[in-house]
């Protein structure tokens, strides 16, 4: 592991999800990262969307969801030991048995160069417009992990609207936030704007992966995008079915943190 690594290469992978076909999910994401790491070299970190494997085909989730990982993770682990890359693996509906109880979770997956499982971060805020809080279950804390030695952080997309949340994972020193997300089009702008401020305040790369297509009549908007601890929008895709590989230079985090130093200006004695 090189502790001193400065950058990282990311495939962005945005796609459409047909709701509640499982294994077609599946076998598109799969050929859709091989096929990127065949076409991409030196990707250090393959990043997917929010729900993929079963779209928000939320009625059936206790018959589709993953089993503890199973069969979705279970199959990009093999991935990534295959081509020795990290996945940060979206979120996959997961329904485990908890005191007795199956329930199900909208949980991200990361994992490392050699497939191991090395953080599980379960959805914190449920979106209640889309009626999450009746089909799903809330996580209880917050992830963070490292790639390669460089400390990261995840949320899943109605989760970026929470600040505070935020702040307190961004507080781990982390350098990177991934936001796997399933964020409408009628709120497009939403998703732009808090991604960059998210960045901005923290003073972080955020890095938002947006699904594409539709379900019913909701349009997704794609707009997955990078983000530097400036605010400045380093790459963003629009609205189509595309990949996107790009490179994050982490020398401009302790640049900026020099410039402007808002963690050592905090008062945790006031707020």
């Amino acid at each position: 592991m090189n502790l001193q690594k400065n950058s990282i290469k990311l495939a962005l992978i945005q796609i459409d999800i047909e709701d509640g076909k499982v294994e077609d999910n599946l076998n598109k994401v799969l050929k859709e990262v091989k096929q990127t790491l065949e076409k991409n070299k030196h990707i250090d970190a393959v990043v997917l969307p929010e729900m993929w494997n079963t779209g928000y085909d939320l009625k059936n989730l206790d018959k589709i969801a993953d089993n503890m990982g199973n069969p979705c993770i279970e199959n990009l682990r093999e991935l990534a030991r295959n081509f020795g890359v990290n996945i940060i693996a979206g979120s996959i509906a997961d329904k485990r048995k908890v005191e007795g109880k199956t329930k199900v979770y909208n949980s991200s997956y990361i994992i490392d160069r050699r497939g191991e499982i090395i953080a599980r971060y379960d959805k914190v805020h449920l979106f209640r417009l889309m009626k999450e809080d009746k089909f799903l279950t809330a996580g209880e804390k917050m992830a963070t992990f490292e790639l390669d030695g460089i400390k990261c952080g995840i949320v899943i997309c109605y989760d970026l609207r929470f600040p505070e949340f935020i702040r307190k994972i961004a507080l781990e020193d982390i350098k990177i936030l991934f936001v796997p997300a399933q964020w409408p089009l009628p709120r497009d702008k939403h998703w732009r704007l808090l991604n960059i401020v998210r960045a901005i305040e923290n003073q972080i790369y955020v890095v938002g992966v947006n699904r594409a297509g539709r379900q019913g009549n909701v349009i997704f908007p794609g707009a997955s995008l990078v983000v530097d601890p400036w605010g400045e929008v380093e790459v963003e895709l629009d609205d189509k079915e595309a990949v996107i590989c790009h490179s994050l230079s982490l020398n401009k985090i302790e640049k900026i943190r020099r410039y402007m130093p808002v963690y050592d200006d905090r008062r945790p004695d006031i707020y």
